[in-house]
């Protein structure tokens, strides 16, 4: 199994502690070919996404030591038609636990001593969480507008936090270019494909919880950490023959920070430079999506509806989630506001998923 360049094809072993080629400077994607998906193949006595390991690139049993029961998050019935996958019942409150569980036991299964992750706080949360699980040394930088309380939980799980004066993308600039000065293993949720063999088991509890994939499925998109991971297991999916055809997938940005917005609107075959303003949909607010390119393709080729949400619809709506037992940060309520918006615009979605992919707790007040 080996990672490979997504831009000249360059080889390397996943045992490498290059954050991405260094023939062409790309990122890397990982030749790895799930088997075949198959309920029967799943260990149901294990209440975590390793549940699902004989379709996850994982060897040996690291993982046994790393875990901290992430996953098998339990979907909700919120309206007529809606469902919540309530992904922030994890064990640092968003989903970001199922990528760093799986990226983390890697870095301990090669040795792996120190990682550095930039973040806008929930990976940060979660790669900290796993590290001082695994006993690896963890360096974090955040921008500084994160959440104060997302800074307070990546210190306390041992874990040194940076807090960097500028925007998402400055601060991620800060963090590689120690990367590339010191060599230090980058376990960042954009650059490391093993953390989407993570997030993809989102889609597989799906199916296992319900039998099915719903018809819409609504999924926040900055860096694009659950986008690639849903996509990964769809098309997964698509080649078993468990779904005929994709649902209709409806991609989340805010008005404040949208370049893949702009991209579809002009046609583009890469995101454009926008104008960054400060948004409460911290978790999204990528300017300069890395893998921007590879997830266009994604958005073209499988007609993914792309939608922004305007900022002033983002605490009302996470106001009525809070009325009806729904707690969540603002990020998440982005996404429900995009169904409203979405289903104004165009008729009420049914069959429709709507991850809760952050607690309210880790953000600012209201």
């Amino acid at each position: 199994m080996d990672f490979v360049c997504s831009s000249c094809g360059h080889r390397e072993s996943v045992d490498t502690y290059k954050a991405k080629c260094d023939k062409c400077g790309g990122l890397w994607k990982l030749d790895f070919t799930a088997p075949k998906f198959d309920l029967g193949k799943v260990d149901k006595k294990l209440w975590n996404i390793f549940r699902y390991r004989y379709f996850m690139p994982i060897e040996g049993d690291v993982w046994k030591s790393i875990s901290l029961g992430e996953g098998m998050t339990p979907i909700i019935n919120f309206d007529d038609g809606i469902l919540f996958k309530m992904d922030y019942y994890m064990p640092t409150l968003s989903f970001k636990d199922r990528g760093a569980a799986m990226l983390i036991s890697h870095c301990k299964s090669i040795g792996v001593k120190s990682v550095v992750q930039d973040s806008s706080g929930n990976a940060g949360d979660s790669v900290a969480a796993y590290c001082g699980r695994a006993g690896i040394k963890c360096e974090v930088f955040v921008p500084k507008n994160t959440s104060p309380k997302k800074i307070g939980m990546i210190r306390a799980h041992g874990a040194t936090c940076n807090v960097i004066q500028g925007s998402r993308d400055d601060c991620a600039e800060v963090c590689r270019t120690k990367v590339k000065r010191e060599g230090v293993y980058y376990a960042n949720h954009v650059y490391n494909p093993l953390f989407y063999e993570g997030t993809k088991t989102y889609i597989y509890e799906v199916y296992e919880q319900l039998g099915k994939i719903p018809k819409n499925i609504i999924i926040p998109l900055g860096n694009g950490t659950l986008f690639l991971g849903v996509i990964k297991a769809l098309e997964e999916f698509l080649s078993a023959g468990i779904i005929s055809k994709m649902p209709q997938i409806i991609a989340v940005q805010s008005e404040h920070c949208d370049p893949f917005v702009k991209a579809v609107e002009n046609k583009l075959k890469v995101p454009p430079k926008v104008e960054i303003k400060p948004t409460l949909a911290e978790g999204i607010a990528i300017g300069i999506p890395m893998r921007g390119k590879e997830i266009l393709e994604y958005i073209y080729k499988y007609n993914i509806k792309v939608i922004a949400v305007p900022e002033e619809m983002i605490l009302p709506t996470r106001g009525k989630l809070a009325a009806k037992g729904i707690f969540c940060e603002h990020t998440t309520a982005a996404n429900y506001a995009a169904y409203l918006l979405y289903s104004k615009k165009y008729g009420k979605l049914s069959d429709c998923l709507i991850p809760m992919c952050g607690a309210g707790l880790k953000s600012e007040p209201w």
